[in-house]
């Protein structure tokens, strides 16, 4: 396993983490964000496909649940997820995910403990409010970044920090 511990100080830096994050993404990725509401899963997911070069807005897939931007270029399609309402593995298979994976970088929003099943690769990005802050209006994220798996074993995190 491999990780990197990030401070994130606003949403413009959070956007600017899913765009390098972006770079360092190929298909058949998993990508699973975790944290509470207001986060910036989304908001990380926006670069993240920005920079991927997908069409149409990456917005909250919460009532879709999940939503395909297809590649504009000779880029992977990005397939973003948000598992918030699904109640387990039986409702993640019906999306039929693994049948999207090997050509797609797949993000999952609220997908721990759901998806893990889908590849023993992936990255994990846990987003938590600063310690000591905990109020709303606080934009300061401790963010770390877990690679699992061989794809990810000797692959340096630390260009994520900017």
């Amino acid at each position: 396993m491999t990780s990197a511990q990030l401070t994130i100080t606003g949403p413009d830096a959070m956007q600017d983490l899913g765009r390098r994050l972006a770079k360092m993404l190929r298909p058949g990725d998993l990508v699973l964000l975790s944290g509470p509401l207001g986060a910036g899963k989304t908001t990380l997911a926006r670069g993240l496909g920005e920079t991927l070069g997908v069409r149409g807005a990456v917005t909250s897939p919460t009532f879709v649940i999940a939503r395909v931007h297809p590649s504009l270029g000779d880029g992977p399609p990005l397939v973003h997820v948000d598992a918030y309402r699904l109640g387990g593995l039986d409702e993640m298979e019906d999306l039929d995910l693994d049948v999207s994976l090997p050509e797609s970088v797949v993000i999952v929003e609220w997908g721990e403990g759901k998806v893990e099943e889908l590849s023993e690769d992936r990255l994990h990005v846990v987003i938590g409010r600063a310690e000591g802050d905990e109020t709303v209006e606080n934009d300061v994220r401790e963010v770390t970044v877990v690679g699992v798996g061989p794809r990810w074993a000797a692959t340096d995190l630390s260009p994520l920090a900017g």
